[in-house]
This record gives structure tokens, sequence and C-alpha cells, in this order.
């Protein structure tokens, strides 16, 4: 049973995700705070952190800040009624997965949860050793980018993004197939989440001049090397 670390200090609302989680076969570990949710974090390691954003003593963007520079695969939904793009924005960019606003319906969390906790990729071995991009040294199976010393660890997506951008290097990657693919659909949310990892990915690959990559208006990116 997938263990799901559930920070929600509306101590009713709380209660009533709990309950409904463990009716469908979840297991739940349930904090009030966020320092108390990386405290449990630190000590359950679950296979995934649900999280209120607005709480006391650490809010959920601190918490899933830290729980990066700790984890760089587990999925991390937010549960918020913030509904501005930036806010939404400043989450994916922090590492989350998935956001869902307040109120919310207990399907639509579980199915989010499912479709999270099926699509962390297995990577595969990779024949030839690590992948060129320019001057970089990309290790697939390993989630590792490498240019002369520095190394830099990427999340799940990230390395299954950068994978498809260079098998398909120098040669449009659609944006509707890559969001169906890696996220499920290609809602708004979803692809505003994609520019994200695209920033992300050009913020790692800017060493090299000669490792572009660019938007294609209208129809996705193109990695050029």
């Amino acid at each position: 049973m997938p263990t799901i670390l559930l920070i929600e200090d509306e101590p009713s609302l709380g209660l009533i995700v709990k309950d409904s989680l463990e009716s469908r076969g979840f297991t739940v570990q349930l904090a009030a705070d966020g320092e108390a949710g990386l405290q449990l974090f630190r000590l359950q390691c679950p296979d995934m952190v649900v999280a209120d954003v607005m709480m006391p003593k650490l809010d959920g963007f601190s918490l899933a800040e830290q729980i990066r520079r700790e984890n760089a695969t587990v999925p991390i939904l937010f549960l918020t009624a913030r509904s501005q793009t930036a806010d939404v924005v400043r989450g994916f960019e922090l590492g989350g997965n998935d956001y869902l606003k307040k109120p919310f319906s207990m399907d639509e969390l579980i199915v989010r949860i499912k479709a999270q906790l099926a699509r962390q990729p297995v990577a595969a071995p990779a024949p030839g050793g690590p992948l060129a991009i320019g001057r970089y040294q990309f290790d697939y199976p390993k989630q590792k980018l490498r240019l002369d010393a520095h190394e830099e660890t990427l999340t799940n997506r990230e390395a299954e993004l950068l994978k498809r951008l260079h098998d398909q290097r120098n040669q449009v990657l659609e944006r509707p197939a890559v969001l169906k693919e890696l996220w499920g659909d290609d809602s708004f949310f979803n692809g505003r989440s994609l520019d994200v990892f695209i920033t992300r990915l050009r913020r790692c690959l800017k060493d090299d001049p000669q490792v572009q990559i660019v938007n294609i208006r209208g129809i996705g990116y193109k990695l050029i090397v």
C-alpha cells in the first residue's frame, strides 16, 4: 500500500482526507504543520507528499524546497485556496508535481494521487554509456548531468524530458505529445508545469552556449546542439 504524507493545518479537513484515503487502501501519515511534516518525511520516507500551502511554522512552498534538497523524486501535490498563476508557477518551480485548488472533491484528489504514483518512471539502462549534449554528459539512468567537474542531479521528470529532447535533437518535440506522455493530459496547469521544467533545463545547460532549447511557437520545443 502506498504511503501518503498528508500535511494539513485544518484539523477537520485533515482527518476527512486521511480517512478517505485510508478507506481506499492508502497508508496515511498526518501532520498539522510544515515543521512536523518535514520531520515525518525524514522518518517515514513516504511514496508521496500532499501538502497545504498556507501552514504555520513552515509553509508548503518552503517545505517543498527543503524536501527537494533531500529527495529529487518523491511526488509533491499542493492543496491550496490560492488561484493566482504566479503561485501555481512558483509551486512548480520549487519542485511540485501537481496542484489542486480548494475546495476539491476526494475523487479528484485520489485520481491525481494515483496518476502521480503511476507516473514515476523507472529508468532503463542507456546503451553505450552517457549521452552527449554538446559538452555535457547526460547519464540518463542515474539522472546525472555533468560538465567537466560539475555534476547536477535531475529529477525524474527533468531526466525524462531531457531524454526526449535529446532523442529528437534538432527536431521539434511537440508540446501536446510530451504533456500527455509525462503529465497525463495537456491542461493549462500541466502546460505551465512543462514551461517551468523547460526553464530549469535551460539553466542546467547554460554553460555551453552551443546548446539551446528554443520555443517553436504553437508547436513545442527544439534542442539545438
